[in-house]
């Protein structure tokens, strides 16, 4: 059973963890919505209904870590949408802590939050929110190749045993939930998002790069120059720089 440590403790934390199930988001939204106020973790060793970003399937077999976490009011609306960095940034850090490490030139973070190893996709997380008892909550789902990963996926990916990380699963679990309480409390409900952002950008994959930025409404290439204050992708191309809020990056070209 995982024991979580002292600064995901001190934040009041708590967690569960099954062996299978349908979907560790889908359960936390469920109990949010019947009155869990968290912060919960639920941890599974398998699941069979696992989901990422525009309802796409994530492959789940057992080895990887498949954790969800369930904020209550984390932030005023304006800044929720600041979580992806917060926690993304937070599981860098549970992978390099974990591991015994202290940095890594192999981990960076891809707009907006995904974990890459090499240049491929480790790691993914899903944020999902509503209301409930009058207050807004986010459920954060994290699935991270620790021992195996799918093949033919969109965006190529890897694990971290393969990309030369030795690290358990049960140990990442712990790691993770003390990186997201001592970020998430350093983002103060969104007053300190330039210190995530700063952090952020200097672990940026492929900062400086030729993007291909696929929209709901569009396809553009360009280069990766920053995010903005807001979290925005910002990308310069002949036309002039584009603000992107929302969509799947590619890289291209290596940075300039």
């Amino acid at each position: 059973m995982i024991t979580l440590g002292p600064d995901a403790l001190a934040a009041g934390h708590r967690i569960e963890q099954v062996p299978t199930i349908g979907s560790t988001n889908a359960v936390l939204v469920e109990r949010a919505i019947k009155g869990e106020t968290g912060p919960l973790w639920l941890v599974a060793d398998r699941q069979e209904q696992g989901r990422g970003r525009n309802a796409r399937s994530w492959s789940s077999p057992e080895g990887n870590l498949y954790a969800s976490l369930l904020l209550k009011d984390p932030a005023p609306a304006a800044h929720v949408a600041e979580l992806s960095f917060v926690l993304s940034l937070a599981l860098r850090d549970a992978v390099l802590a974990a591991s015994g490490l202290a940095e890594s030139d192999v981990l960076a973070l891809k707009w907006p939050n995904d974990l890459m190893a090499e240049g491929r996709k480790t790691a993914g997380l899903l944020l999902e929110g509503g209301q409930a008892q009058g207050r807004a909550f986010v459920v954060a789902g994290f699935g991270v190749n620790i021992v195996s990963h799918p093949q033919g996926t969109t965006h190529p990916a890897t694990n971290l045993t393969a990309a030369g990380f030795s690290l358990h699963r049960d140990r990442l679990a712990v790691s993770l939930a003390d990186a997201v309480a001592r970020r998430v409390a350093e983002w103060a409900r969104g007053e300190s998002f330039a210190a995530i952002r700063a952090a952020w950008l200097k672990a940026a994959h492929g900062l400086g790069a030729t993007l291909r930025v696929n929209t709901v409404a569009e396809s553009f290439e360009g280069t990766f120059d920053t995010i903005d204050p807001a979290g925005r992708l910002v990308v310069i191309t002949p036309t002039g720089n584009r603000l992107v809020s929302a969509g799947d990056v590619f890289v291209l070209g290596t940075a300039a």
